[in-house]
């Protein structure tokens, strides 16, 4: 029986950037760069076709940039190369995000008739002053549009991201977004939390943007379970919901540990052992030249603190049995660790699995980073 793989394909291109994105993205979206893109992009895939022939392909994720500004004849184009190389299963998840009013149902049929049986929208905000100021092309009646195409289209597993801790958002604001996609009823949402990053307008404006404090980002984050639990949602990941059966099966592959192939400029893999990632540098991806910027092969400690690390992402934490079986670490010998953060109703144990509680998930990022640190000194 084949391995199973996942791939993705990133597609950099976009209307104009986003006040706080620091993807890798070009704005303008000229059509002769895209077609000169995809050419390339369908060379290099099939340049794999040896390595890929070793595998079935279960999960495929457009990501941008946004997907839906290429042509589609350019999806067709990728489509051939990819089913030239590989074999994709049947049940294959085939995800592509998607911005709104960059395609309509024409578009969204034609989506389908290819095999993207799954979208990721991207709408933040249900408030049209809270779109503006992130730099979203998009109003929220827009969205609305964009929903009902796809669903007329026959898309029947959609996902719509959210934003909170944004500039001038309220508690209130934020919920009532919360409340208005539910009642949309799509499969699946995600929440992120805004972060300022670097080289970005947002950065150079950091001092002077009027952003919730830490409490309010707290209700914010809190206010997600509460709310979307009452619309059927169930959080499986630290920032995602989805319906009963609708996770997003192939983000789930990264959470799991599990290899996937990444193809594009800034595209990321694990692939037989090994994490590497592309470059940003468009013109040397074009010119054919090998971006890859570092290939990393994890020793044991990584492999361990990497697991931990990306299961307590999951609502399903850690199995005490697993992490023996795959490690030979039980949570015996984090137990100095763990009963502070237990204690504290950080994290919560329930039978063989350790997990976040709400409140541990809204600062993971500073236990992991203790948890890691205290595990590669004792362990």
């Amino acid at each position: 029986m084949k391995r199973t793989l996942g791939i993705y394909v990133h597609i950099p291109f976009c209307v104009q950037k986003c006040r706080y994105c620091d993807f890798c993205s070009f704005a303008g979206a000229r059509s002769d760069l895209m077609e000169r893109y995809v050419s390339e992009l369908c060379r290099r895939i099939l340049g794999e076709r040896s390595a890929l022939s070793e595998f079935c392909v279960d999960t495929v994720y457009f990501g941008g940039g946004t997907p839906t500004l290429l042509p589609i004849e350019a999806f067709s184009r990728i489509f051939d190369a990819l089913r030239a190389s590989c074999k994709m299963s049947d049940d294959c998840e085939i995800t592509c995000e998607c911005n709104p009013a960059t395609a309509d149902e024409a578009k969204f049929r034609a989506l389908r008739a290819l095999g993207i049986n799954r979208l990721s929208i991207g709408l933040q905000s249900v408030h049209d002053g809270e779109l503006h100021t992130l730099g979203r092309i998009h109003t929220y009646e827009d969205f609305r549009k964009t929903f009902s195409d796809a669903r007329t289209a026959g898309f029947d597993n959609i996902s719509v991201d959210l934003m909170y801790a944004l500039p001038e958002q309220t508690l209130a604001s934020f919920e009532e977004s919360l409340v208005r996609l539910a009642s949309l009823s799509p499969e699946h949402i995600s929440v992120y939390g805004l972060k300022i990053e670097e080289g970005t307008p947002f950065w150079v404006q950091r001092d002077t943007l009027r952003l919730p404090d830490e409490d309010t980002e707290l209700s914010m984050y809190l206010a997600c379970s509460e709310i979307l639990s009452r619309y059927g949602y169930e959080k499986y990941e630290i920032s995602n919901f989805s319906k009963k059966g609708r996770e997003s099966k192939h983000n789930l592959r990264y959470w799991h540990g599990e290899e996937y192939l990444g193809f594009g400029v800034a595209a990321h893999s694990y692939f037989e052992g090994e994490r590497f990632g592309n470059s940003r540098e468009m013109e040397a991806f074009l010119a054919g030249e090998d971006i890859v910027e570092e290939r990393v092969r994890l020793n044991e400690q990584e492999l361990r603190n990497e697991y931990l690390m990306l299961r307590l992402r999951l609502s399903k934490g850690v199995d005490e049995q697993e992490l023996v079986t795959t490690f030979g670490v039980s949570f015996s010998e984090l137990t100095p660790f763990l009963e502070l953060w237990l204690s504290h109703g950080f994290l919560k144990k329930e039978g063989s699995r350790l997990s976040f509680t709400d409140r541990g998930f809204f600062v993971s990022n500073a236990i992991l980073a203790e948890l890691l640190a205290f595990d590669e000194k004792n362990c």
